[in-house]
């Protein structure tokens, strides 16, 4: 249990006060033994068990009526509905908030949504405890913020919704981070999240470095979680996947495809999507049976005065989450898909540049250049989407070059070489090759996000059928998109790096697996690759919020905004969805893709991330009005109040008429004659 004034409970012993004057009051007669009366004495001992019994029922409430008054004196504080914490007041209070879209979902029977009902039951909580310092942590980019109050965080825009992910991860160690510089003294860090899984990470290595570093901090650190992950019941998401401008006889005409989502199976809905192009909007009725419904290559005519550049956006009737009811996008001429492969094994060559040069749709215009590493040098990376490099890592002008593009989100493949070396290129390093006695094939896969997702109609790539008869090891940080038996890598994504960089353990090569005879896997790694990669060679470009930051605040280049909330702090931009122009270029901005999934961890998954630390889970609900702490020194007191009437009750002497002679119902003796 919590108090205000832990100071108080110093006067505990003073509990023992009524045994020291009961023990007192002995000492101040003395016994002497005496016939007749211990005659009588032993007349009444049917009585004694209840004189017994009561003497010590009146010292126990006396007792208890003086620990009340202290516990009261102290102002003990309940937490949550049953959930109680232990310590004092913190020194330093740490606001983990996780401001992603899904915590603007709202309850069918309040207004108010997750992130609403968070911050003021926090701000309601920390004016409460009264720590000295209070810190807001909302974006591992941004400096933590102190308030002069917990009340700032009720109107504080930086504490406001926003379309970025949360990273707990990387807001754990900036608290951390804020905790060790700052000497912080006793410190509570409250984190408020609907546990989605995106926004959580529990795979992440990271977490274990996090755990030890809190556990090895000098002073004493609680964690209270509340969370929100009640789902979002009937929610419905939507988001355009592909535009693309055609010309279509004198017209020219824009091809969408837009993809609405809902997070459980339910009736059959027909759902009204709404365009808007140029202040002209239209709707179109989609039947959604499952949880994915698709419309796919929706043709909307353009105006004749209208540009080959512009942007629009798409929108679904308000529900549980306003969030994600909206899309915003950009179209443009497009760009040609181009490839450089690097290769030296030329049979990998050769089909890599083949599944590269089949364009995903017949008017697209695709071309693929095929080179040996020693001449990659050489090779001009201006209008290239997509690198595929089997072989060693690049090292010197190669890794200079490959970096450069990079940069700038080109996406590169790795395969790996014939014979590895040490030679390491972002933290990679091929290690060696293993034979598999039977050809395996991989046991899981990511179908929820990147190159191995499900398809637009909600079927998933045959990755399963894939066989593999070798692999290559490599070491360094990254994100496993499918894996073979025991945990082998067979894709994976490297972290925390520009652009895209993918690493493929084995190769087209007959030898070392069927991805080229069975190509409908690598075909779609390479096309989504170079989708990707596409993305940012032209004028106009879609790009997810959080990321946006580097594009928008790039030196040289003034952003004007043309759609999206206009009140954003300039420390907030690309992190809110909307549509920016500068010159030419057109970039839109809007929620990522895992936003939408609405996979939520497990309770015991994420406690997990906590063990061996002092931490508290307290569960909340959006538009709830209940408080997370509150003072609960009343009821102290009408506990001790109770304690002293019960002991008044006691102390009462019995009536006259119940009272009974101990020689009651004893027949006199007659005297002798």
């Amino acid at each position: 249990m919590t108090f205000l004034q832990p100071l108080m409970l110093a006067a505990l012993p003073l509990v023992s006060l009524p045994i020291i004057i009961h023990l007192i009051n002995q000492r101040r007669f003395q016994t002497v033994q005496w016939a007749a009366m211990m005659f009588l004495l032993s007349a009444r001992a049917m009585s004694r068990g209840y004189s017994r019994l009561r003497n010590w029922l009146i010292m126990a409430m006396r007792m208890l009526a003086v620990a009340a008054v202290i516990f009261a004196i102290g102002r003990p504080l309940s937490r949550g509905w049953l959930a109680l914490a232990g310590g004092a007041r913190p020194d330093t209070a740490i606001v983990v908030l996780d401001r992603s879209p899904s915590m603007q979902q709202r309850s069918a029977a309040a207004a108010d949504t997750k992130l609403d009902t968070g911050r003021r039951q926090l701000v309601e909580s920390l004016a409460t405890l009264g720590a000295s310092r209070c810190v807001l942590v909302t974006d591992p980019a941004v400096k933590p913020l102190e308030l002069a109050s917990p009340a700032a965080l009720a109107d504080l825009p930086a504490a406001g919704p926003a379309a970025v992910p949360a990273d707990l991860p990387l807001l754990l160690q900036a608290a951390y981070d804020y905790v060790k510089e700052n000497a912080a003294g006793s410190t509570e860090v409250w984190i408020c999240s609907d546990q989605r899984s995106n926004d959580w990470a529990p795979e992440n290595g990271a977490w274990g470095g996090i755990r030890d570093a809190f556990t090895k901090l000098p002073q004493q650190v609680r964690f209270q979680l509340l969370s929100f992950r009640e789902p979002a019941e009937g929610n419905m998401a939507v988001r355009v996947t592909d535009t693309k401008l055609e010309k279509r006889g004198d017209i020219r005409a824009l091809v969408v495809t837009v993809a609405a989502t809902r997070q459980e199976d339910g009736e059959r809905v027909v759902l009204p999507v709404t365009f808007e192009i140029g202040g002209v909007s239209s709707t179109v009725q989609l039947e959604l049976t499952g949880r994915e419904a698709v419309l796919k290559n929706h043709v909307i005519p353009l105006d004749r005065a209208a540009g080959s550049r512009g942007w629009g956006k798409v929108s679904i009737p308000a529900d549980a989450n306003i969030a994600d009811n909206e899309f915003y996008f950009v179209f443009d001429e497009p760009v040609a898909r181009k490839t450089v492969v690097v290769a030296e094994d030329p049979a990998a060559r050769r089909w890599l540049a083949l599944l590269a040069e089949i364009p995903p749709e017949k008017d697209q215009r695709s071309a693929a250049e095929a080179v040996a590493p020693e001449a990659f040098v050489t090779t001009a990376l201006d209008e290239t989407a997509l690198v595929l490099w089997q072989g060693q890592f690049p090292a010197g002008r190669d890794a200079e070059a490959l970096t450069a593009f990079l940069a700038r989100g080109g996406q590169v493949v790795f395969f790996p070489p014939d014979v590895p070396t040490e030679t390491t290129f972002a933290g990679l390093t091929w290690r060696s090759w293993a034979n598999h006695p039977q050809p395996v094939k991989p046991v899981s896969w990511r179908t929820d996000q990147d190159l191995l997702s499900n398809t637009l109609a909600g079927g998933a790539l045959p990755v399963g059928e894939v066989q593999v008869f070798r692999s290559c090891a490599f070491a360094g940080d990254h994100v496993p998109l499918a894996s073979l038996p025991e945990a082998a890598p067979l894709l994976a994504r490297v972290a925390d790096t520009a652009g895209g960089v993918y690493v493929c353990t084995t190769t087209p090569n007959g030898r070392d697996s069927a991805l080229a005879s069975e190509g409908v896997v690598l075909y779609a790694i390479v096309q989504r690759a170079i989708d990707r990669g596409v993305a940012v060679l032209g004028k106009s470009r879609q790009v997810d919020a959080g990321p946006a930051a580097e594009v928008l605040t790039a030196k040289g280049i003034e952003w004007s905004r043309l759609a999206g909330p206009a009140d954003v702090l300039s420390t907030e931009i690309g992190r809110h969805a909307g549509v920016f122009a500068a010159d030419d270029r057109l970039v839109a901005v809007n929620r990522p893709a895992e936003e939408d999934a609405g996979r939520i961890a497990a309770d015991d998954r994420i406690d997990g991330l906590f063990r061996d630390l002092s931490y508290t889970r307290l569960t909340g609900t959006a538009g709830s009005t209940d408080s997370l702490v509150q003072e609960i020194w009343r009821a102290f007191l009408i506990a001790m109040v109770l304690a002293l009437i019960v002991e008044g009750l006691l102390c009462l002497p019995k009536s006259a008429g119940a009272e009974r002679s101990p020689f009651e119902g004893l027949r006199p003796v007659e005297a002798a004659a």
